[in-house]
């Protein structure tokens, strides 16, 4: 029986995705001169320590300069603390449930504009231009610039082989130059629009970064602009990868699909394992400040991780049938948003984000399924999981 993974045209390297269990869950890769770790317990050890299990990886790989200062993702404690404290209170459970009737009143704007179709382009249509609409409206940049936003993070995030330590490629090379690139153009644009709030401040999260202290200093342009990038990728990506793996899953599975348009109720839940099934970033990077024992192995010191969090949520050891996508799937501890002091900080609001386009959706087109003639096309990436297009039909 062909794997939908394959069917689908999924990475390779996502071989969990295909129903393979890792003969080890922790391994080291020797052509890439790095660690894989693909166990649940493994996983939450190292979300959980920090001290020893550090988000400063690029201190390993010399060969991608970049500066990180106001990079969250690359900061350890106590810093990565009182940067995170800056904006938590955006996304507080009050002030993301206050959004709700915007997202609502946008999602039925941007399906207006595809009303009397046949077909809809999920992705385009709305799993995008959605979730990126917010997070730009919060940081007060025009959310009419995201087809710029797309190109850059697009080209950013398109690198099909894995990074490698030691056996470094031309192809690779160029990968990384692309995507630094790309990275700067951002940046780049970020930085401009903090300087002008320095010079004319408004309500949002950007004139906050802009005049927040940190130990009695203001924050850089370097740091604003790295944290509002932070921000602006991860606020609309994890979402927008969500929301289409939602849709596909509760179309492949036709029972499960049918369960929840007739029990509402179920939308949580079937948001949740679709997060756990199709974890969109499958993995995030750590460093070793001293050697460990984990899984059985011992990790020295100064040694680059990639925990698979999306094989981690496929463990045998911690989910029942975990091969198997069940909408009512309770209780459901994935690890899709990361654990720890870097718990994916926009969390909240992807879910209420998912939870309120799926719920029009199923509202709106009653009917709405995948189009045999058109698959749907996954990201071609061995470290995210999302469509990248899903063609629907609606009638």
């Amino acid at each position: 029986m062909t794997n939908l993974a394959d069917t689908w045209g999924i990475h390779k390297a996502q071989f969990w995705l295909r129903g393979q269990v890792p003969d080890d869950p922790v391994r080291f890769a020797p052509e890439l001169g790095m660690w894989n770790v693909y166990g649940y317990p493994e996983t939450l050890r190292i979300l959980g320590d920090p001290g020893i299990f550090s988000s400063n990886t690029l201190r390993l790989v010399p060969e991608i300069q970049q500066n990180t200062e106001g990079n969250l993702v690359q900061m350890d404690p106590p810093e990565h603390k009182k940067l995170r404290s800056l904006v938590s209170h955006a996304f507080t459970p009050k002030v993301v449930a206050d959004l709700e009737p915007r997202i609502a009143r946008l999602t039925h704007e941007l399906l207006d504009v595809v009303s009397g179709r046949e077909r809809l382009e999920l992705v385009a249509d709305l799993a995008y231009p959605l979730p990126v609409i917010v997070i730009a409206e919060l940081l007060g940049v025009p959310s009419s610039d995201r087809d710029m936003f797309k190109q850059w993070v697009d080209k950013m995030l398109e690198s099909s082989t894995q990074f490698s330590l030691v056996n470094r490629t031309e192809e690779q090379d160029r990968q990384v130059k692309v995507a630094l690139e790309q990275s700067k153009l951002l940046l780049d644009y970020l930085g401009k629009h903090a300087a002008e709030r320095r010079r004319k401040p408004r309500e949002d999260l950007l004139t906050k970064l802009v005049e927040a202290e940190v130990d009695g200093d203001r924050l850089t342009e370097t740091e604003v602009a790295n944290f509002a990038n932070i921000l602006l990728i991860a606020g609309h990506i994890t979402t927008t990868m969500l929301l289409g793996n939602t849709v596909l899953c509760l179309d492949a599975y036709a029972e499960e699909g049918a369960k929840v348009r007739a029990d509402r109720s179920l939308v949580p839940t079937a948001i949740e394992e679709s997060l756990r099934f199709f974890s969109p970033f499958a993995a995030v990077a750590r460093s070793t400040t001293s050697a460990v024992e984990l899984g059985g192995k011992t990790i020295p010191a100064d040694q680059l991780i990639m925990v698979w969090i999306a094989a981690a949520n496929r463990d045998p050891r911690q989910f029942t049938n975990p091969n198997e996508f069940d909408a009512s799937r309770d209780p459901n501890p994935h690890v899709a948003f990361g654990r720890g002091i870097h718990f994916c900080l926009g969390a909240p609001l992807a879910r209420l984000e998912g939870r309120i386009a799926l719920n029009i959706l199923m509202d709106r087109f009653p009917h709405l399924r995948t189009d045999p003639a058109a698959p749907p096309e996954f990201i071609a990436s061995p470290n995210m999981t999302g469509v990248r297009k899903l063609p629907l039909q609606v009638r």
